[in-house]
């Protein structure tokens, strides 16, 4: 990707979303466009019209955190939005300052960090990395994500929204969770410029779907820590779900996910159903094995 391009158009973006009068300022009667003018970000950000201007031209090689945090200010970005105009930064400071967040191709689960993720087993429990791709799973998660990893989505989570109908289905709103999908891969590509599997991700979705490529060009960024989410899953119906996100410390650039329903509630019933749906549909698996194994 353009670091320069990258840069202009997250700024671009970040300035036409802010009104005057969401920056304290007067809009006047002669404005042709809803958001900031380059000057008033210059001048809440108390650098020149000049140095702003060059930096949202994409030259921010050598911008200090001082001016960073100024416009970020300015442009009264959240700490998702914050940290990636630092990344971007980064980025274009050479690759010797880019912090390297990819993981192997092959990369497979410690055998401590699989019989943690069994361990959870009153939700979908497992780790994806910054490309959205699914790692690691306990029983559950395979059951709950079943139809990401036996089509289109080949185990990777954004595949799965944007290239699989069923989808549309899983995720009840649709939306909201493109738009988060779009808003992690975005972020990701800014923390790892220089990661080709994502961009050949990007570029497939891209070309294979408009929703995806009008959502991209949003430049929307976002932390993925915690939060409610609700599901349609097609063995167990309507699942309302809190869901934890922690980073893994030992492993940069990969998240450990918990999903739980709330006690008492129906959700929590159908994910103990689907949990024994999942139970029975590895007996069954097991015991064809053990038939082929003694034949």
């Amino acid at each position: 990707m353009d670091n320069r391009i990258e840069v202009r158009e997250f700024l671009t973006t970040r300035r036409a979303k802010l009104t005057p009068e969401q920056a304290g300022l007067t809009s006047g009667s002669n404005r042709r466009v809803a958001g900031l003018r380059r000057g008033e970000v210059a001048m809440l950000a108390d650098v020149s019209v000049e140095y702003y201007s060059k930096i949202e031209r994409g030259d921010i090689a050598g911008a200090s955190d001082i001016v960073l945090d100024s416009i970020a200010r300015a442009l009264q970005l959240d700490d998702a939005e914050r940290e990636h105009l630092f990344d971007l930064a980064r980025a274009a400071n050479g690759p010797a300052v880019v912090v390297p967040r990819r993981s192997p191709k092959n990369w497979s689960p410690r055998p401590g960090l699989q019989v943690a993720l069994d361990a959870i087993t009153g939700g979908p429990a497992f780790v994806r990395n910054g490309r959205m791709d699914i790692l690691a799973t306990n029983m559950l998660g395979r059951a709950f994500y079943d139809q990401v990893f036996d089509g289109p989505g080949e185990g990777n989570l954004a595949r799965f929204n944007f290239l699989d109908d069923r989808s549309h289905e899983f995720y009840p709103d649709w939306e909201a969770a493109s738009d988060i999908s779009v808003a992690i891969l975005r972020t990701e590509a800014g923390r790892d410029p220089r990661d080709k599997r994502l961009h050949d991700l990007i570029g497939e979705l891209s070309t294979r779907s408009d929703a995806f490529r009008t959502r991209w060009g949003a430049h929307n960024v976002r932390r993925h820590g915690a939060g409610t989410k609700n599901f349609h899953h097609h063995e167990v119906g309507d699942l309302t779900l809190t869901y934890e996100g922690l980073e893994m410390t030992a492993e940069p650039g990969l998240s450990f996910l918990i999903y739980t329903a709330e006690p008492g509630s129906p959700s929590e019933e159908r994910l103990k159903l689907l949990a024994s749906w999942a139970a029975s549909g590895a007996r069954t698996t097991f015991e064809s094995q053990e038939t082929e194994n003694h034949a």
